[in-house]
């Protein structure tokens, strides 16, 4: 056989040939480098590279024939290949350059989201371990302590072995040199890496039929949208539950998102009651290891199963098969900051890409999913009814200008009534008002001047349990005054308005006996504290709850049975697309907290203004009514989903030259047909950290190419060093 065979016939495989290599900053494309010698690279491959005078991770990138040929001798060098981790698959690279096409965002900084643990891809290091060996000669009681542990033959770390039996690190120790214990390294496996799959799981008929559309899905390896759509507690998550497995048979992995990590502890238990073992989580609590061990299990394809937030749809997967959408309407699906995007959206689109279904799943579906699945872009499945003995609450409409709180109160005799009733029935009740804090609002009654944040155009916050004001917008907080920062009237400052903790106030007033917990996420703000939170109301060691969106959805408690909602106006006001949307949404989600079990439920609506459509929709349980009358109304105003919307938005520290730029930006503004361009204007949130802020929107017929459009109307434009230009395709939010 000739030796020539064996030349390298192929650009890809010639050990001296360029690559182009995407690295993990805000590039807009990959540069070429050389491999380094010896090696061959191939496209996915994990690589560290010089980028100026730093050293930045990159991936190996696909060609671009385009792309413009720089001379060899011009390129620098790949320093080193990161060997023993599988290259990131195709479709993956096929996805971070499909998402940053559409929201024109940088290559790299949609690349970073995938490699956000850079650590990660060092070999791991092995952590010591103890096994129980030789065992002779007289054993002391502390020893013996350890030896009757160690008798599973299980390798356990010294704080595994020191914890349980109250020995200290010495004794361990002692026990090793003497031969009792021997220590080895041991290497953290990957998270979920074995489920049990078994089939007992009792479902209903229309359970049953939803399943298996999604299974044989699953199987057939082709893309497909559904819209899992079920009143709340009609069990949907068991149904795709049935999903998961079946990608897990077939070699695959799933990824569930969730909108809020809140969601995640009630959602753990009932995983593994399910499988046997907890999902990989990802989010941004965890801690740089725990990320690091996940990160490594996803791209080996040793972990099975992730619930995460919306990021964790960008880990590259090594066998993707299956991509669930939680509560796909909620707005926290969107990212605000750094690369905007939507989660929910670009689920879709890594499914199309990769060939699987993805599952949106909601008791209330956004406009956006419901006109796809009436266009028949998506599979509807329905669950009708509640899972088991569980009914449909009462919704009462509690009418606020004939059912007043007392002076300064804003619980009615209705709510008042409900609660005392619940508790003499030894039942839970939850007052829900989606604001944190004490008031949102702190003036003085001497000069009316309101405190504000300096840095934001937002008033302050006052936390009483704190002592502090607050931005719930930049984070600034500083103690409550006692004087009036303008006039220095002393005590004359004066709250208005209710959050959570004054609604506690009341409650304890009105109820001093009763046990009452408040679930917001200022005050249950580490993971530990809101799982502590969910197992009181789970153990009925709460009678009532007060709580903000966080105890809105996901939450299963079968002693709760009645729930009030403090100001159902509130969200209704404003010039929010969705406004009415995310307010039916909300008070629908809250509403299905009560009465999931075998109890009866019954829900209470603060408002004034019993006749407002939501409301009443809301009481009457027309969701679908709902969602046509907003989509004959979106329509005529041509908005989504009807039509295209962007936003661009300027800021920076200096006022005068961001207006300056805005108004450049309109100047040059499109005129073309199909097109129309609102701004520039002030943003409502006009300042925040500091930055002053102005925005466009751009209201385009579907046909048109946004994208193509606003790059090229940008192209002409010098935005200056300290004017940041940002643009949100498909905006959730307005401020």
């Amino acid at each position: 056989m000739s030796p020539d065979l064996f030349a390298p016939q192929d650009k890809d495989l010639r050990t001296d040939a360029p690559h182009p290599v995407l690295v993990t900053s805000p590039v807009s494309k990959a540069y070429d480098y050389l491999p380094p010698d010896g090696e061959t690279l191939e496209p996915g491959d994990y690589v560290l590279v010089p980028l100026g005078p730093r050293e930045v991770i990159g991936t190996v990138w696909d060609e671009d024939p385009d792309a413009p040929k720089v001379p060899a001798k011009k390129l620098k060098t790949v320093l080193h290949k990161f060997a023993d981790i599988p290259p990131m698959p195709q479709v993956h690279r096929a996805f971070i350059s499909w998402v940053a096409q559409y929201n024109m965002a940088d290559l790299g900084s949609v690349l970073k989201m995938a490699l956000p643990v850079p650590q990660a891809l060092d070999p791991q290091k092995p952590m010591v371990a103890y096994i129980l060996s030789n065992v002779s000669g007289q054993i002391n009681p502390k020893h013996q302590k350890v030896i009757d542990l160690m008798q599973d033959g299980l390798a356990r770390r010294l704080s595994e072995i020191t914890a349980p039996t109250g020995v200290t690190a010495g004794v361990v120790k002692t026990m090793v040199k003497n031969g009792h214990l021997q220590s080895i390294d041991l290497f953290a496996q990957a998270p979920c890496r074995t489920l049990t799959l078994d089939n007992s799981h009792k479902l209903t008929k229309a359970q049953t039929d939803a399943a298996a559309r999604l299974t044989s899905s699953v199987t057939s390896e082709t893309y497909e949208a559904f819209l899992l759509d079920g009143v709340t507690g009609s069990g949907k998550t068991e149904v795709y539950f049935e999903a998961i497995a079946q990608a897990v048979k077939d070699g695959k992995q799933a990824v569930i998102l969730l909108p809020e990590i809140a969601l995640s502890n009630s959602f753990i238990g009932r995983f593994k009651e399910r499988f046997g073992v907890a999902p990989a989580l990802w989010h941004s609590s965890l801690t740089p290891a725990q990320r690091r061990v996940t990160w490594r299990g996803i791209v080996s394809g040793d972990t099975k199963v992730v619930v995460g937030a919306r990021s964790a749809l960008f880990l590259p997967y090594r066998s993707l098969g299956l991509i669930v959408i939680d509560e796909e309407h909620d707005p926290a699906f969107k990212q605000e900051e750094g690369v905007l995007y939507n989660a929910r959206d670009m689920a879709v689109v890594r499914a199309h890409l990769g060939k699987i279904p993805a599952v949106l799943v909601s008791a209330t579906p956004s406009l956006e999913t419901m006109q796809n699945a009436w266009a028949g872009r998506y599979t509807l499945l329905h669950l009708p009814d509640r899972f088991g003995a569980a009914g449909h609450a009462n919704i009462r409409i509690v009418d606020l200008r004939e059912d007043k709180p007392e002076r300064q109160r804003f619980l009615s005799p209705v709510i008042r009534n409900a609660i005392t009733e619940t508790i003499a029935k030894g039942e839970q009740s939850l007052l829900f008002l989606n604001r944190r804090g004490y008031a949102p609002l702190t003036l003085c009654r001497t000069c009316g001047h309101r405190l504000e944040c300096p840095r934001c155009t937002a008033w302050l916050v006052e936390h009483k349990a704190t002592g502090k004001i607050q931005c719930h917008h930049c984070g600034y907080s500083v103690k409550t005054p006692d004087d009036c920062p303008s006039c220095h009237d002393h005590n004359s400052l004066a709250v208005c308005g209710p959050g959570v903790e004054r609604i506690a106030e009341e409650i304890k007033e009105y109820f001093p006996e009763a046990r009452t917990l408040i679930l917001a996420s200022d005050v249950t703000d580490t993971h530990e504290k809101l799982k502590q939170a969910i197992e009181a109301i789970h153990n009925q060691e709460v009678d009532i709850i007060i709580g903000t969106q966080i105890i809105a959805k996901g939450h299963h408690f079968p002693k709760l049975t009645m729930v009030g909602v403090v100001d159902a106006d509130l969200g209704l006001s404003g010039g929010d697309l969705r406004a009415s949307e995310r307010t039916f949404q909300l008070l629908h989600q809250v509403a299905g907290r009560a009465g999931r079990a075998e109890l009866k439920g019954e829900v209470y609506l603060q408002t004034y203004d019993p006749n407002h459509r939501v409301i009443q929709m809301i009481a009457h349980d027309h969701r679908d009514n709902f969602l046509r009358t907003e989509a004959l109304e979106r329509k005529r105003a041509k908005m989504p989903p009807f039509s295209r919307l962007a936003g661009i938005i300027l800021s920076g520290p200096n006022e005068s030259l961001v207006k300056t730029v805005a108004q450049d930006i309109g100047r040059a503004a499109p005129q073309g047909q199909g097109v129309r361009v609102l701004g520039p204007a002030p943003a409502q949130m006009y300042r925040i950290r500091g930055n002053y802020r102005h925005r466009l929107l751009v209201q385009a017929d579907k046909s048109v190419n946004i994208q193509k459009m606003i790059s090229e109307w940008l192209e002409g434009i010098k935005i200056p060093s300290k004017v940041r230009l940002a643009v949100d395709i498909d905006p959730q939010s307005f401020l």
